[in-house]
């Protein structure tokens, strides 16, 4: 059998021939089946997987050969995969959430704008995301990139065009293979653990830097732009920022980027976790959401005027934000250990209040000029689908500007060491999406029913393990 070229053996032929057309040489994307069987063949790609993400946002899908791929073969899975909780069981019928009576097929549907390379193969490998259709071809609107496509979908009626920046914040942690034991922070280069309190840090970043180099490397394979790199402020505490863009194409990078910095870690013998509270005592990690909107027929910024000042769109959005957010807070911090993130003190937001250029705040507006106006979003956790917490950011900025809604006066002083407004915990935040028609029409009530299903399941697979803390304070106390 002839030896099999790397992925990077593969690029450096492409990048050399002169005779494949431009549209081949690029990293990431096809537009037609035709391109995709040319861009597959120059590469020598041998598999490829059709991915798409589920509730939770873990790649779920099927793996093939090429001929396979590109031979028209329908692509199905059970719809269930939707209706399974993050540690794969399958929740009671509870209020309105309920199984398929027949857990009839659903059809992946590649979109060929993301085939990209699986750099960290050994063999010639290809990815491409999926999106989700019923058997018969119709829209499927339970599933994450569906309920996001719904939200932008309401922007593009109304001649509008939203734009997103996320930022992904993540810890790298010693490998531990006993859940019992709490996580502690990995070796650097220099041999010992690193610290918290690093952040901004260039010699913590240099702690790992052949683990980055490989994140860059990878990222660049798949066609994926970092803007920029730092460390935060907790021990081995990293947050990487995308550059503005389509919210569907960003959400998709979000998607791969979790995937390409695991992989990465484990490559050089670490883990990386996007839970939103991986260590007691240290910060969570946050996604953070820079959003505005943008006028398709003019690309001007929907949130400032022709002299610069800011809009009445611009305070309906972060008065819809105030009013809606708590309630589709489940969408940005999913899980029981998201709600420890979400606590005073702790460098996280409590409530709703916004500010301009004050981080205490969950709503912060950055300094910049007319052009480039925008509301970062500070509450939702890096545990977070990408898909889900982007459709709810800008569903509800979208409520609050067809609703008219305004916002409280901007917080000038610490907003994040007062009242908490917020929902404590999982259940609370569930029942609080439930009860707000309006989300309904905005994300589907098909999708609520489901996603609040399956959300009280996972409460209920937690309430079944007994905690450090439990066994500390109440073994002997009580």
């Amino acid at each position: 059998m002839p030896s099999k070229r790397s992925v990077a053996q593969q690029t450096t032929r492409i990048s050399k021939s002169s005779k494949i057309p431009v549209a081949l040489h690029s990293a990431r994307g096809v537009k037609t089946w035709k391109e995709a069987v040319d861009w597959l063949k120059i590469r020598g790609i041998e598999d490829i997987e059709c991915i798409t993400p589920d509730l939770a946002g873990v790649p779920r899908g099927k793996m093939m050969p090429t001929s396979k791929f590109t031979s028209n073969t329908s692509l199905a899975l059970p719809s269930a995969i939707y209706r399974h909780t993050i540690s794969g069981e399958y929740p009671e019928e509870t209020g309105q959430f309920r199984y398929d009576s027949r857990d009839s097929d659903i059809k992946l549907v590649p979109d060929l704008s993301t085939l990209s390379i699986v750099p960290w193969e050994t063999d010639p490998t290809a990815q491409v995301i999926c999106d989700i259709a019923g058997s018969q071809g119709e829209q499927i609107s339970y599933t994450p990139r569906n309920v996001l496509k719904r939200v932008v979908n309401l922007y593009r009626q109304k001649g509008w065009k939203p734009v997103v920046a996320p930022e992904i914040e993540f810890y790298l942690v010693a490998q531990n293979d006993d859940p019992d034991y709490p996580l502690r922070p990995p070796k650097g280069r220099s041999g010992r653990s690193i610290l918290g309190g690093q952040g901004y840090s260039i010699a913590g970043i240099n702690e790992f830097d052949e683990l980055i180099d490989d994140i860059y490397h990878f990222s660049e394979k798949q066609g994926l732009e970092i803007d920029t790199l730092i460390h935060e402020e907790g021990p081995a505490q990293l947050e990487i920022n995308l550059r503005h863009g389509d919210p569907i194409e960003l959400a998709d990078q979000v998607f791969l980027f979790k995937r390409t910095i695991r992989e990465a870690a484990l490559k050089h013998g670490i883990y990386a976790t996007f839970m939103a509270k991986p260590m007691q005592g240290q910060p969570g990690s946050a996604m953070h959401i820079h959003q505005s909107v943008i006028e398709m027929n003019t690309g001007r910024n929907l949130f400032s005027n022709a002299d610069g000042a800011p809009s009445k769109e611009f305070f309906s959005f972060i008065g819809g934000m105030q009013h809606y957010v708590p309630k589709t807070l489940s969408m940005m911090a999913p899980y029981v250990n998201s709600y420890r993130r979400l606590t005073p003190d702790m460098s996280a937001p409590v409530n709703t209040a916004w500010g301009y250029d004050n981080r205490t705040t969950a709503f912060r507006i950055p300094v910049s000029d007319p052009a480039a106006r925008r509301i970062e979003n500070r509450l939702p956790s890096s545990d977070a689908n990408p898909y889900l917490a982007l459709a709810a950011s800008l569903g509800c900025g979208y409520l609050g500007i067809i609703e008219g809604l305004h916002p409280s006066p901007p917080s000038d002083d610490t907003a994040n060491e007062g009242e908490i407004d917020l929902p404590r915990g999982l259940l609370e935040a569930v029942s609080l999406l439930e009860s707000e028609p309006s989300l309904a029409d905005v994300f589907s009530a098909e999708f609520i029913a489901i996603y609040a299903g399956v959300k009280r399941g996972e409460f209920e697979t937690f309430m079944q393990v007994i905690s450090p803390w439990e066994r500390e304070f109440l073994l002997l106390n009580v």
